[in-house]
């Protein structure tokens, strides 16, 4: 598979895309004005204990308290669990109390009106490992299948604790078939790293950043990039001598893929990555097929709609669904990671009758989601053939970083008809007049309404003046929604 990474670089924005076979597959984008704080760690101080919930606000310096939960505090005797087994969750007022100070790590961005979601299970990662200042356990990534390198990989873990290593390590993806040396220079930055951040929590102030998690352009060649990526572009000079100089120290082997691009045409635009960030804000996502699916994203969760459309088949009606569902599975796979999509997602594909058919549909989405960095987990069809998956959600969705809520509709996605308003008009009017006395009453209206008014309903606007005994004058207001309108009494 043919993998390149695209960084297109502005003073105000960064933004990399994953271009895999021609097709863009995930795109990042981080402002300057409101970069990411996962990976931070911060030195806070408890502002509130709750003890309802198991948790407590942590000031810790930024614009809203963070939160966090019992079941992210690291114990003092913290010790890995045998497979299966649960830990014991202590009462929150055993962990914490009001004025503590905590040294803490953001794992989620503030999404919507939530703060941060903070943890005291602190990890320092590079290319191949990641430090666990406070566990002294060795683990390997689940993406590294073969028995062998895993239990090659572990002894050398293990070795780094026989040395007298006060931390842990996980050993990343990126570590499979890379030589211990590797392996050792990666242990040595961390751990001066790590005496860096203990100076800065010792003397630093309470809400001040000890640690921060690298800027985009270096986070994403440090986690993304694997032998499969055979060229990275980089539009921007001064970015790509960052780029040079973080892939000489953690991956030589990429110095001849590194390519900067000068030319006269937007790079996200060679590749169509313009487009398909355009087509990834919009609701409805065609098939090739002629099927499409319908993607909502709600406060809750995420649902997935699959249909038919244009597509008729050419056997039968269960072919017909079978072959949508198969190649809405891809697509799907696809939007989700482009799109960022995190919590719970619900798909509702058509409904299937074979049940070879439900297994090879949900094992093509598996399949589909094994490239994907973020964590997922996939049920069965439920009983209303629905497939419910969680993914692992740390920074918003791109809808949430590149639009805002409708100032019309409030994010609803839809309007009152101008009938509606039309007759919450008359209604209004009845309740004014009622009320006070005036000599008339002026509507100020959208255009829409004040034209439905003067036309289709005048005879009804004439029977109101006639039952009130007062004349209503209207005002068409432009720069009005369609659903807001003021009766002025004169």
């Amino acid at each position: 598979m043919s993998e390149e990474i695209l960084i297109n670089c502005t003073p105000q924005e960064t933004r990399v895309a994953v271009v895999e076979n021609g097709v863009l597959q995930e795109v990042c984008v981080e402002r300057e004005s409101r970069r990411g704080l996962v990976g931070n760690i911060y030195k806070g101080r408890v502002q509130r204990v709750l003890p309802g919930m198991q948790a407590a606000f942590i000031e810790v310096g930024l614009q809203r308290t963070a939160f966090l939960h019992a079941s992210d505090i690291a114990i003092p005797d913290d010790q890995p669990l045998p497979e299966g087994e649960r830990r014991t969750v202590p009462d929150i007022q055993q962990l914490l109390r009001d004025g503590q100070e905590v040294v803490v790590q953001v794992v989620k961005d503030p999404l919507g009106t939530k703060g941060a979601r903070l943890t005291t299970h602190l990890t320092i990662p590079s290319r191949n490992l990641v430090l666990l200042p406070r566990n002294r356990s060795v683990g390997v990534s689940a993406r590294i299948e073969d028995d062998g390198e895993r239990n090659r990989l572990r002894e050398i873990g293990q070795r780094f604790l026989a040395e007298g290593d006060d931390c842990g390590y996980i050993i990343r993806t990126a570590a499979e078939q890379v030589e211990e040396s590797a392996l050792e220079a990666d242990r040595r930055f961390l751990l001066k790293l790590w005496e860096s951040v203990q100076s800065r929590i010792a003397t630093g102030p309470v809400g001040s950043c000890v640690h921060e998690d690298l800027p985009l352009v270096l986070r994403a060649l440090r986690d993304q990039v694997t032998m499969q990526v055979e060229r990275i572009r980089v539009d921007s000079r001064e970015n790509f001598q960052k780029v040079q100089e973080f892939c000489a120290q953690f991956f030589p082997y990429m110095a001849d893929r590194l390519e900067y691009y000068p030319g006269e045409r937007p790079l996200f635009d060679l590749y169509g990555v313009e487009q398909e960030i355009q087509r990834a804000l919009s609701r409805k996502v065609e098939l090739k097929s002629g099927g499409y699916l319908i993607i909502d994203q709600t406060e809750a969760m995420t649902t997935v709609d699959v249909n038919t459309g244009g597509y008729v088949g050419r056997r039968n009606l269960e072919e017909t669904i079978f072959k949508t569902n198969l190649e809405a599975a891809q697509s799907i796979a696809r939007q989700v990671r482009l799109r960022n999509l995190g919590g719970i997602i619900i798909i509702d594909f058509i409904d299937m009758e074979d049940d070879e058919h439900k297994r090879q549909v949900l094992r093509a989405l598996e399949k589909a989601l094994e490239r994907d960095y973020a964590k997922t987990q996939i049920s069965s069809v439920s009983a209303l053939g629905l497939v419910e998956m969680t993914r692992k959600r740390t920074r918003e969705s791109l809808e949430h970083v590149l639009c805002e809520a409708c100032p019309t509709c409030g994010g609803r996605g839809t309007l009152k008809t101008a009938e509606t308003v039309c007759y919450e008009i008359f209604r209004e009017i009845m309740r004014e007049a009622r009320q006070f006395d005036a000599d008339k009453l002026l509507v100020l209206a959208a255009p829409a309404v004040v034209d439905l008014m003067l036309d289709e309903e005048s005879i009804s606007v004439a029977e109101l003046e006639e039952f009130i005994g007062r004349p209503i004058n209207l005002q068409s207001e432009p720069l009005y929604a369609q659903d807001q309108f003021d009766v002025v009494l004169m």
